[in-house]
């Protein structure tokens, strides 16, 4: 690293700490699925340039590559490979990721596939015993069989070409160096751990030895360094993204998957060498004036925000602000129907058809809003007559452990970036210093109902269908608005359009609106965040026919809102994340 680089990395990452006080707290102990009611995080706002990541090394690694003269892009990348150290039960090099890119001076929005791919080797089958029925996602998991191509370093790559500003190589500085010198392991990280949530991290070497030394979990505090990985992002600096997928590294990995002492996988050196990355129309739809824009398939995250939306058009949400019981049954109702669609017509759109223009078209629309009794639960929703494809409804378990960055650059240029490994520490597996992710299980473990294909079921080359939804909102002037994601497995869904409500309609702000209490409806039971609820509110929505479950919701939205003064960031109280403007 650059002497003048290392001094801005360490004066950023003195700044973000000395910032968030106490962002690694001792509540930060948590699994992906349980979180504690913690206290309300309150925004920051800057003039020229705004940071949100999921930890205050990313923040602080991204910031001293805009300090440098980096583009919004440039940050992302450098953030990224620091989450890759940092936050490695979350997402990392050995994983996935979809980005928009809104670049200002060209004003264009662009929208990059960095999704794992399924081996060449994959068949529909991947996921069932032999007698035919689905594996439990706890088995399914561990191991080589879930390992997809890994996909975000090819599309870092190919975002950096189309708007990076320094050099690829000063990207990896930050990473480089936090690997080589160590860094403090957190308290989230390390009650993870302690959780021993996956069940193969502690049994698969060398993850095992590195997260276990001497078979106890790494304790919040301890300086973790990570020598491994720190020569594998030396390799990329130097050579370039292609080292990943050719050569020694690539034929390691492979190895490493088809060595598994658990699932075994089938992975080679040809499926990574033929990874490529796609850029992809982004997915926009109005709302209240404003237009929503997030990624089509293979994600179904975009379609399905728009959709949850677009149902609720003719309704007031201004309540969802102080989430009023008529408002939160509306939104309840809207992603009920958003999901049965969700479930039966998404999936890679490279080897299915997605009717995306059917599934948005006003009419169509109008027929599933006309389902929303005001008063009542529905039954379970059922997908909508789109068009006469014969297709069965999917099953994946579609875990929670993500990570989402939003970034802004002083030029106006914008990323908005959901990345992931899929469950926590994805796989178990562990190479070249870093986790390999456990994707191929968003796939299907069903290939076909009573006789009709899935259209997310596992096929050679195909990518499984995600709910990342990262987005951005324009104004009625089309300026840029809000910049916005979340992790959250599924509910990533559910999250984000409940935060986009809340400041559209609730005239909250982005920080307000990410305090809230969380509401989810997967079309499954209506899911409220604990701590927050009167047992008078509960039984009303049981008397509406809903079944209610009282529960931990661990979102992690980071967002950044355009306001008279700059840029207003927010992050999620309910992570680590943190704000970093200036």
């Amino acid at each position: 690293m650059t002497q003048h680089l290392c001094r801005l990395v360490k004066a950023a990452a003195l700044m973000v700490f000395l910032s968030v006080g106490t962002a690694f707290s001792a509540q930060e102990q948590l699994d992906p699925e349980v979180t504690t009611h913690r206290e309300k995080k309150q925004g920051v706002v800057g003039d020229k340039q705004m940071v949100v990541t999921a930890n205050p090394h990313a923040s602080a690694a991204a910031m001293t590559i805009l300090n440098a003269g980096g583009s919004a892009i440039d940050a992302a990348i450098a953030a990224q490979l620091v989450l890759t150290l940092v936050e490695p039960q979350s997402s990392g090099i050995g994983g996935g990721a979809f980005m928009l890119f809104f670049d200002a001076e060209g004003d264009r929005l662009l929208s990059f596939d960095g999704r794992e791919t399924a081996p060449a080797a994959a068949k529909p089958n991947r996921f069932l015993k032999p007698d035919g029925q689905p594996m439990g996602w706890l088995n399914a998991l561990v191991g080589g069989r879930s390992v997809g191509v890994p996909g975000v370093v090819a599309m870092m790559a190919q975002a950096h070409e189309q708007g990076g500003q320094l050099p690829w190589k000063t990207l990896f500085e930050p990473a480089i160096e936090l690997a080589s010198n160590g860094f403090e392991v957190s308290p989230r990280l390390a009650g993870l751990l302690a959780k021993r949530h996956n069940p193969g991290l502690a049994k698969l070497e060398p993850a095992a030895s590195y997260f276990y030394p001497e078979g106890k979990p790494l304790q919040a505090g301890q300086l973790l360094v990570n020598k491994p990985l720190a020569n594998t992002l030396t390799i990329l600096a130097n050579e370039g993204h292609r080292a990943f997928y050719e050569g020694p590294m690539a034929d390691r990995l492979a190895a490493t998957v088809q060595s598994a002492a658990q699932n075994p996988g089938d992975l080679t050196s040809d499926d990574l060498a033929n990874y490529q990355p796609l850029l992809r129309e982004p997915l926009c739809a109005p709302y209240r004036g404003y237009r929503i824009c997030s990624m089509a398939p293979p994600s179904s995250g975009g379609i399905a925000v728009a959709q949850t939306l677009l149902l609720l058009n003719d309704s007031p949400m201004a309540d969802m602000a102080s989430l009023s019981i008529p408002a939160v049954h509306r939104f309840a109702q809207a992603s009920k129907l958003a999901f049965a669609d969700r479930g039966h017509y998404i999936g890679d759109p490279d080897f299915v058809r997605v009717p995306i223009d059917g599934l948005l078209d006003e009419a169509y629309l109008a027929e599933r809003r006309a389902l929303i009794d005001p008063k009542k639960n529905m039954a379970k929703a059922v997908h909508g007559a789109v068009e006469d494809a014969r297709r069965g409804d999917d099953e994946s378990p579609e875990l929670p452990s993500t990570s989402h960055m939003s970034i802004v650059d002083r030029q106006g240029n914008a990323v908005s970036m959901t990345s992931s490994i899929e469950m926590a520490f994805g796989s178990g597996l562990m190479v070249n210093g870093f986790l390999l992710n456990n994707q191929l299980t968003d796939f299907s473990f069903s290939p076909a109902k009573n006789g009709v294909l899935v259209a997310n079921s596992v096929l050679a080359g195909k990518r499984p269908r995600s709910s990342m939804a990262p987005v951005m909102v324009f104004d009625d002037n089309d300026d840029l608005y809000l910049v916005v994601g979340s992790p959250g497995g599924s509910r990533i869904i559910n999250y984000v359009s409940q935060v986009l409500i809340a400041v559209i309609d609730g005239d909250l702000d982005i920080q307000q609106a990410i305090n809230l209490p969380r509401v989810s409806h997967r079309n499954d039971y209506l899911a409220l965040e604990t701590g927050n609820w009167p047992e008078q509110t509960i039984e009303t929505f049981e008397d509406m026919g809903y079944k209610v479950k009282v529960r931990d919701l661990n979102s992690g939205l980071h967002g950044i809102q355009r306001v008279k003064n700059g840029w207003l960031g927010g992050a999620d109280p309910r992570r680590e994340g943190v704000a970093v403007a200036n």
